[in-house]
């Protein structure tokens, strides 16, 4: 039975690592489980000392890791008091720096002050052994001259001050040589005390007698030489304190700017990170990103802040589905009568119902033209609605791409004849690979835009070509231009130019933002090229959508 729990008993004064300790824990209590119910007192007791001897740096090691876990994930409920637990933080090692060298300056200067104190009570003490020696040899003379022994008195009186003097430089730091001197004095001054209290006796006679005061009085004068060498010594230790004090704060500053600088470069991180999210989450939904979510990582507020901005993204996801549905509604409910209205226009200007006079004619033919531009409006708004929810898909298939231009020109004749333009075709045999319907948006919308911007009577150029491994396609107009300020901004979504030309119906400023969406969705990329005069929209393909047909 002792040799199953001698183990255990024998690990309580041990000092083991942090890692064994989970081990030793499941050990002990197999240990105690088999010998519980056959151990004696005594051995019951040595078995749960060694167990809470053991366990207890094991829940100690547990209560420091969830410690520091919740240390980690903690903060501060406002975004100032962030900023202000960062700046007590960076400044307390500062702080403890300075306090260090000020208790250091205090010691130095409290030492300073005992050195000083020490060396004028050694000086003080050596200059009143002297006096109290040169009183009582003027006292022994003048006994010995006048033979008279009442006269020691002031022998016996200084005699009394000198031993006090003495005792209190006892008392005093002094040097192995200054203590050598003072136990001289001790000793002269002791054995005149001898001769002068035996010549005091009563049964000696009056009369001459001769002492020699010159070992006391050379004694005591070698003493007072001797004065500055404590001095000397306190002030060496004290340089080498200062030395020692200089070092240490040196080595303190060395440790704590580089920790500073680390504390303040994490507070610096967890300062702006939130600001940084913040930022991003704000240019995501500026930019129409609204399907990410929104969580800021920081104090309180600033992810209440965070949450509110979630709260905006998901109302605008709202708003713009809400937005989405009225257009769709909207422009399919004015599709229907006006496909109704183009279709009686037409019949009209046919003459279907009659011959018309030339006015009649006239009108007719505006009724036809301001319908099939109004149907386009309304196709760009459904276009643009689907572009805006869901990524373009694409039909792919072989489309002769001289064939698609000649079909566009002749679905804008109309348009084109109302402002008696003329239109220069210039494209080889190519064929692409494409969704052949959104080409042709492509191209109608870019010949539309040209023909809006085109003087009455002018020239719209549409060439195609392959220039390095890709096929460009410029549609050129001779209007006034774009606007310098216009140009960052052609291909937004509802944005119309400065130099937008004043007609009966107004476009959307769809158009462009249609085919550059189509474009890309290509491969393609399109771009406002250089141009002397007018405007010339450049749309380029790769060539693995193009076969050239020889």
């Amino acid at each position: 039975m002792y040799q199953r729990i001698a183990a255990p008993i024998a690990l309580r004064g041990c000092k083991l690592p942090p890692g064994i300790y989970p081990y030793i824990h499941d050990f002990l209590l197999s240990t105690i489980s088999k010998v519980v119910r056959s151990a004696t007192v005594c051995e019951l007791i040595a078995v749960f000392t060694t167990y809470v001897t053991i366990t207890t740096p094991i829940a100690m090691s547990n209560k420091l890791t969830a410690s520091f876990k919740k240390l980690l994930g903690w903060h501060p409920k406002s975004f100032s008091g962030l900023i202000l637990a960062g700046f007590l933080l960076a400044s307390l090692p500062l702080i403890l720096s300075l306090v260090y060298s000020a208790a250091s300056i205090n010691q130095l200067s409290k030492q300073n002050r005992q050195v000083v104190y020490k060396a004028e009570r050694i000086a003080h003490f050596s200059r009143t052994l002297i006096e109290h020696a040169a009183t009582m040899e003027h006292s022994v003379k003048l006994s010995s001259i006048l033979a008279d022994k009442s006269l020691l008195k002031n022998y016996y009186q200084s005699h009394e001050k000198f031993r006090d003097t003495l005792l209190n430089l006892y008392t005093l730091p002094l040097t192995s040589r200054q203590s050598q001197i003072l136990q001289v004095i001790d000793a002269s001054e002791s054995a005149i005390f001898r001769d002068v209290t035996e010549i005091s006796q009563p049964q000696k006679k009056s009369g001459q007698w001769h002492i020699d005061f010159s070992p006391l009085m050379d004694s005591t004068q070698a003493f007072l030489n001797h004065g500055d060498a404590p001095i000397e010594r306190e002030v060496a230790a004290m340089q080498e304190m200062a030395d020692q004090a200089n070092r240490n704060i040196v080595w303190l500053l060395v440790g704590l700017i580089p920790f500073v600088i680390f504390l303040a470069f994490g507070f610096s991180i967890l300062i702006t990170r939130p600001i940084r999210q913040i930022d991003d989450a704000i240019r995501s939904m500026g930019n129409g990103n609204l399907s990410n979510s929104i969580r800021i990582d920081g104090p309180q507020d600033l992810q209440q802040l965070g949450d509110r901005l979630n709260w905006m993204r998901l109302r605008l996801l709202e708003i713009e589905d809400q937005k989405s549905t009225f257009l769709q509604h909207v422009s399919h409910e004015l599709k229907t009568p006006l496909t109704s209205i183009r279709e009686g226009a037409n019949l009209l200007s046919e003459g279907i119902a009659g011959k018309l006079t030339v006015k009649q004619d006239k009108i007719a033919g505006i009724l036809l033209t301001n319908s099939i531009q109004l149907q386009k409006r309304i196709e760009d708004l459904l276009n643009f609605s689907a572009i805006q929810h869901e990524k373009v898909a694409l039909l792919n298939q072989t489309v002769a791409l001289k064939t698609v231009l000649e079909t566009v020109v002749r679905d804008q004749y109309l348009s084109i004849t109302n402002k008696s333009l003329k239109i220069e075709l210039l494209c080889p045999d190519l064929s692409m690979e494409c969704d052949e319907q959104k080409l042709k948006i492509i191209v109608d919308n870019l010949l539309s835009n040209a023909i809006k911007y085109s003087p009455f009577g002018g020239l719209i150029k549409i060439r195609a070509a392959t220039v390095d491994n890709t096929v460009r396609l410029d549609v050129v107009d001779f209007g006034p231009g774009i606007d310098t300020l216009d140009k960052g901004k052609i291909f937004e979504a509802f944005y119309q130019g400065r130099k937008a030309p004043q007609s009966h119906i107004r476009g959307t400023g769809l158009g462009l933002s249609i085919a550059r969406e189509y474009t890309l969705a290509h491969g393609g990329t399109i771009e406002l090229a250089e141009h002397q005069e007018g405007t010339c929209f450049r749309v380029i393909f790769p060539l693995n959508h193009i076969t050239a047909t020889e």
